[in-house]
């Protein structure tokens, strides 16, 4: 018997010799026979004790905090445009790694808030949501169709009858406030007339008629106006005090000469600038127009601030902040706008849009995208370094989520933007950490086989400029479908918590703010006036001086 052991044993060991020579590279460990091995992990944060420290002390914080449901005079809402929950997770790290940390461990400005909630994105019409119907949903509290703002679900894209019944508008929580007597600003690093910032002051049934030139002839003969018109020469646009982005061609005539070549898309001859000017002339309001970062500074650092600031940095969108010259950061912007509504004694309402986390996405950049990303979470910080709880209303969420996903059971502290150190794909392939599930990078190359990543001289140099692997081929990587995170700090906090739709959100903050019928006990009884009227004369003056100014615009470029 003992023979026979001897004997299989050495057939064993023969089979294994003979298999060591014929497979000569052994395939990749998958990551559940591997031993996760970062190169460094805290040493207090190997004790269980650390752990149950850490969720004492923010226990005990829960537990003595007390509702703030004092009158909100001031709101400012931030959406990251595209940030995604996954967005989050993958910038914090991001960031956490610029920092020389592992990462994982690193805390977003908006993650500190007391209070966080899920919103639902959908459109009345989509399951995956657009920048249109959702900004109509969290600033006007009205879920419409894909490719509408400011108008309910009545409206048709396209079509423009609707649009001008005013019985189909949704007015956002920015005209509420006017109306209120607060002062009102938006800031995005998109252009103005995209769709979000669009959401605070336009009514159109297509988010792309951005300018004349993009609205069809049967609709403006009809009288349908569009987006940057809309802002700059109706209510509630004109009224507010801050504008600053990008987006100056839809604002300027595409009329050219020998020595000044046309920047503007408009084919009506309007100089909407010039108008803007015109406007607060005609009101006797002190203003600035600005186009570069030193401008801008030159206003902040002025004895006496403009009443109205608009600030157009660029012909289109801003650049990312890793791309740019002379132009302000979203913190900068940030800080220039509340310096100057913070003068206001009623309070105020400031949007802010961090509008190019959502463009990185769509040409899955991911790199870009989590800087923008990381570049928003700074402007947050410092809206809250320049306000208070106490009176403050800030809220931070998204308008809709992207496709992009992090996956791969990578160690802790490995690069989030590199590929996963701890498994290969089944074709013994490297893969990256951050993938898409559609969008501008195959992930199967023209031999039928998956890239392989490491090959590529952008990715293993960490270049701004390349794409991340995506599933499903596509000129442009889409949204995502997946419920949004909102955060909230300052009075009434608390009603942001829970799973609710998103039009919900002006709603709660309007209920903060005193700017709703149902108000809470600190809301001081208030006449109601009709904030337009005062307007009415400069309105007809304005139209008036507007065909004045069309045909001397007119002259000036063609004699």
């Amino acid at each position: 018997m003992a023979g026979v052991r001897a004997l299989l044993l050495a057939a064993a060991v023969c089979a294994c010799a003979r298999t060591e020579e014929i497979v000569s590279t052994p395939k990749p460990k998958k990551v559940l026979d591997t031993i996760m091995n970062p190169s460094y992990i805290p040493a207090e944060e190997k004790h269980g004790s650390y752990w149950k420290k850490s969720a004492a002390s923010t226990l005990k914080a829960k537990l003595e905090e007390t509702p703030n449901t004092n009158k909100a005079k001031n709101g400012i809402l931030f959406i990251g445009d595209g940030m995604s929950v996954a967005t989050i997770m993958a910038a914090r790290t991001f960031a956490g790694q610029l920092d020389r940390g592992l990462g994982e461990e690193n805390v977003l400005e908006f993650e500190k808030f007391p209070i966080s909630g899920l919103a639902r994105t959908y459109c009345l019409d989509a399951q995956v949501a657009d920048s249109a119907c959702t900004a109509t949903s969290y600033l006007a509290g009205v879920k419409t169709k894909y490719g509408v703002i400011g108008l309910d679900g009545n409206v048709t894209r396209g079509s423009c009858f609707p649009q001008l019944h005013k019985g189909n508008w949704a007015t956002s929580i920015g005209e509420w406030a006017l109306e209120k007597g607060l002062d009102v600003g938006l800031v995005t690093t998109t252009r103005v007339t995209h769709a979000s910032p669009a959401g605070m002051y336009a009514h159109t049934s297509d988010r792309n008629w951005e300018s004349d030139a993009d609205v069809p002839d049967e609709c403006l003969s009809l009288g349908c106006r569009d987006i940057a018109y809309q802002l700059v020469m109706e209510n509630p646009g004109r009224h507010f005090k801050v504008i600053m982005g990008g987006g100056r061609k839809e604002m300027l005539p595409n009329v050219s000469n020998a020595l000044t070549p046309s920047s503007g898309r408009r084919l009506d001859g309007l100089d909407l600038t010039e108008m803007w000017h015109v406007d607060k002339i005609k009101r006797n309001a002190t203003h600035q127009y600005v186009t570069d970062r030193n401008e801008l500074y030159k206003v902040y650092n002025s004895e006496e601030l403009p009443e109205y600031l608009l600030g157009l940095f660029q012909d289109d969108h801003m650049d990312y902040h890793l791309q740019a010259k002379n132009q302000p950061t979203l913190e900068e912007m940030v800080e220039v706008a509340i310096k100057m509504l913070s003068r206001s004694k009623n309070g105020y309402f400031l949007f802010v849009e961090g509008g190019r986390i959502d463009h990185a996405h769509h040409d899955s950049l991911a790199h870009l995208a989590l800087d923008e990303t990381v570049e928003y979470s700074k402007a947050i910080k410092k809206a809250k370094s320049l306000t208070s709880e106490e009176d403050t209303l800030i809220v931070v969420s998204s308008d809709h989520a992207h496709t992009m996903t992090v996956a791969g059971y990578p160690s802790r502290g490995n690069n989030i933007l590199g590929t996963s150190d701890t498994a290969y794909g089944d074709d013994n392939m490297p893969y990256t950490t951050i993938s898409y599930a559609n969008g501008k990078a195959a992930s199967i190359g023209a031999d039928g086989k998956r890239v392989d990543v490491t090959l590529s001289q952008e990715f293993m140099n960490g270049d701004l400029g390349y794409s991340y692997p995506s599933l499903v081929p596509l000129d442009s990587e889409t949204h995502g479908g997946e419920d949004v995170a909102v955060f909230a700090i300052g009075p009434w906090q608390h009603l942001f918590t829970a799973s609710y739709e998103q039009n919900l959100i002006p709603h709660m903050m309007a209920y903060a703010m005193c700017l709703r019928e149902d108000k809470h006990s600190n809301c001081k009884p208030s006449t109601k006036t009709n904030f337009w009227s005062t307007g009415a004369s400069t309105r007809s003056s304005v139209s008036s001086y507007a065909s004045i100014l069309t045909v001397i615009v007119t002259f000036r470029y063609f004699y």
